[in-house]
C-alpha cells in the first residue's frame, strides 16, 4: 500500500506527463521494461570525468620526459624540483577538495557537482594550451586535486544512487576502470602526438561531456532530499525503464523517503554521529581500513619507481629493456586488465572475498619483491624477472580489488546523509598517506634499505586480509538495513 505522501505528487499533472513519456518508450520498443540500459548509459557518462582525471595522471609520464628534454616545448627544460611539485601537488589539494566536493554534492546535487568537475577538467587543459609558464602548470596541477577528489567522492556516490542492487557492484567498479583507461590513453597518445596535439585532444572530452550530461537526471536520493518527489519518480522511472506508476518505482521511492526521514531526524554533526553510534562507527572503521590498506599496498611508490625495477631486470636479460614510456604503457595495460576483471567478477565473487584474495596476492608479491632486494644486497645471483612479475601483480591486484572495492564498500554501507562525508574523510586520510609515501619512500629506502619498505607493504596487505575475513560483512545484493543488522551482531 502506498503512503499518502508518496501518492500525492503522482496524482497531479506531472504524473500524466510522466506516464506519457515513459509509456512511449515501451511503445517504440527501444528496450523492454526493467532494462538496465539507462543505468549503464548514465553510469558511463558519470565516469567520463573520471576518465579525464585518469588522463591528467597519465599525462605526467610522457610529458615529464619531454618537458625535461632539450626539445622541451617551453624552450628550456623543467627542473626536477618543478616536476616534483607538479607531480605531488594534486595529493595535497585533494585533501580540502574532498570536503568541497562532498559539500557541493550534498547541497547543489550530484549532477551539478559532476558538471563542475568537467568544467575544472576543461580549465586544466585550457591553461596548458594558453601558456607554458611554470606557474600556470602549477595552477593546473592544483586543479587536478579537485578532479581527483570528485573521482573518489562524487562519482562513486552518484553511481551507487542511480543503480539497482543487482548491478551496483559492477557499475561501482567503473571508476577504477575509467581511471586506468584514461591513464593508458595518455600514455599512448603521448607516444604518437605532439605536445599541443595531445592537449587539444584531451580538452575535447570534458567539453563534450558537459554538454551531453545536461540531459541526464540527478540522483534520486538527492531529489528526494530536496522534496522534488515528481522529479525523483521521473528519474527512477527513466533509470529503471519502467512506468512512473509501476509498484516497484513507488516502493523504491518510499524506501528513499524513509532513509531521508531517518537522516533528517538525526541532526547531529555527522562525524560526531558516526563516532557515538556503535554500528556507524564499525561501518566507518571498515571504510577507513579499506581506504588506507589500498594506499599502503605498495602500488603508489611502485608506480613512481617502476623504472628502477625494470632497469634492474634488464641488466641480466636485454629482453626486459623497455623505454620509460613503454614501461608506463605496460603498467597501464596491467592496470586496465585488473579493472576489467573487477567489473566482471565483483558481482560473482562478492566484495569480501575479492578484497581478501587481492590483498593476499598483493601482500605475498610484496614480500617476494622485498626478499629479492634483500638477497641482491648480499650479492647473491637473483632471477631478473621476479621484480617484473611482482610489480605487475601488485598493480593488477590494486586495480582488480583494492581500488574499486574500497569505493563500492563505502557507498554500500552508508546512507545518503553520510556517504559524501565518509568518502571525503577516508579519501583525505588516504591522500595524506600518499603524500608522505612519495616524500619519504626514496630517502628511507636509500638509508635503511628498500626491502624494509616492501616488507612493510606486504605486512599491511596480509594484516588487511585478517581484518577482512574477521570483520567485513558481505554487502553484495544486500540492503543497508541487512548490512547494519549483521554489524550489530558482530
Amino acid at each position: 500500500m502506498e503512503s499518502e505522501h508518496v501518492r500525492i505528487p503522482l496524482l497531479n499533472n506531472g504524473r500524466k506527463r510522466m506516464l506519457y513519456g515513459y509509456s512511449s518508450m515501451s511503445k517504440w520498443k527501444l528496450y523492454t521494461p526493467g532494462s538496465i540500459i539507462n543505468q549503464i548509459i548514465c553510469a558511463l557518462l558519470i565516469c567520463f570525468p573520471v576518465f579525464s582525471y585518469g588522463t591528467c595522471i597519465g599525462w605526467m609520464s610522457p610529458m615529464t620526459l619531454l618537458l625535461q628534454s632539450k626539445n622541451s616545448p617551453k624552450g628550456v627544460p623543467l627542473t626536477d624540483i618543478e616536476i616534483s611539485w607538479m607531480a605531488s601537488l594534486p595529493y595535497l589539494t585533494c585533501i580540502p577538495a574532498t570536503y568541497l566536493m562532498s559539500y557541493m554534492g550534498d547541497t547543489l546535487g550530484r549532477k551539478s557537482t559532476l558538471l563542475f568537475m568537467s568544467a575544472v577538467n576543461f580549465t586544466i587543459w585550457t591553461l596548458k594550451i594558453c601558456s607554458m609558464n611554470i606557474w600556470v602548470f602549477i595552477v593546473a596541477r592544483i586543479l587536478v586535486g579537485i578532479t581527483m577528489a570528485g573521482a573518489c567522492v562524487t562519482c562513486p556516490t552518484y553511481i551507487k544512487e542511480i543503480s539497482e542492487d543487482r548491478i551496483r557492484g559492477a557499475l561501482g567498479c567503473w571508476g577504477a576502470l575509467f581511471t586506468a583507461v584514461g591513464s593508458l590513453f595518455s600514455y599512448i597518445i603521448g607516444d604518437y602526438l605532439s605536445y599541443h596535439q595531445i592537449l587539444y585532444v584531451l580538452v575535447a572530452f570534458p567539453m563534450i561531456h558537459f554538454i551531453v550530461f545536461l540531459f541526464m537526471p540527478d540522483s534520486p536520493s538527492y531529489l528526494v532530499k530536496e522534496a522534488k518527489l515528481e522529479e525523483a519518480v521521473k528519474a527512477l522511472a527513466w533509470l529503471r525503464c519502467k512506468d512512473g506508476s509501476d509498484p516497484s518505482i513507488q516502493m523504491e521511492l518510499e524506501r528513499l523517503m524513509k532513509e531521508q526521514k531517518e537522516d533528517y531526524e538525526n541532526k547531529e554533526f555527522m562525524l560526531k554521529s558516526i563516532v557515538t553510534d556503535k554500528t556507524l562507527f564499525k561501518a566507518f572503521l571498515i571504510a577507513l581500513v579499506a581506504a588506507v590498506s589500498r594506499e599502503l599496498c605498495g602500488a603508489v611508490p611502485i608506480q613512481n619507481f617502476a623504472g628502477d625495477i625494470f632497469h634492474l631486470a634488464s641488466e641480466d636479460n636485454s629482453s626486459f629493456a623497455l623505454s620509460p614510456n613503454k614501461q608506463a604503457m605496460m603498467l597501464g595495460v596491467v592496470q586496465l586488465a585488473g579493472s576489467l576483471l573487477a567489473s566482471n567478477v565483483v558481482e560473482k565473487c562478492g566484495r569480501k572475498w575479492l578484497m581478501a584474495i587481492t590483498c593476499l596476492v598483493s601482500g605475498l608479491s610484496m614480500c617476494v619483491l622485498a626478499s629479492w632486494f634483500l638477497i641482491r644486497d648480499y650479492n647473491i645471483i637473483t632471477t631478473a624477472w621476479i621484480p617484473v612479475i611482482t610489480l605487475c601483480l601488485c598493480i593488477f591486484c590494486d586495480a582488480a580489488g583494492l581500488m574499486p572495492i574500497t569505493i563500492v564498500l563505502t557507498g554500500e554501507i552508508f546512507s545518503f546523509k553520510y556517504r559524501g562525508t565518509v568518502l571525503a574523510t577516508t579519501m583525505a586520510i588516504a591522500s595524506v598517506a600518499d603524500f608522505f609515501q612519495l616524500l619519504f619512500f626514496k630517502p628511507l629506502a636509500n638509508s635503511i634499505g628498500v626491502f624494509y619498505a616492501f616488507y612493510f607493504f606486504g605486512a599491511m596487505c596480509l594484516l588487511t586480509v585478517v581484518y577482512v575475513v574477521l570483520k567485513l560483512p558481505e554487502t553484495k545484493n544486500r540492503s543497508l538495513e541487512e548490512i547494519y543488522e549483521e554489524l550489530k551482531k558482530a
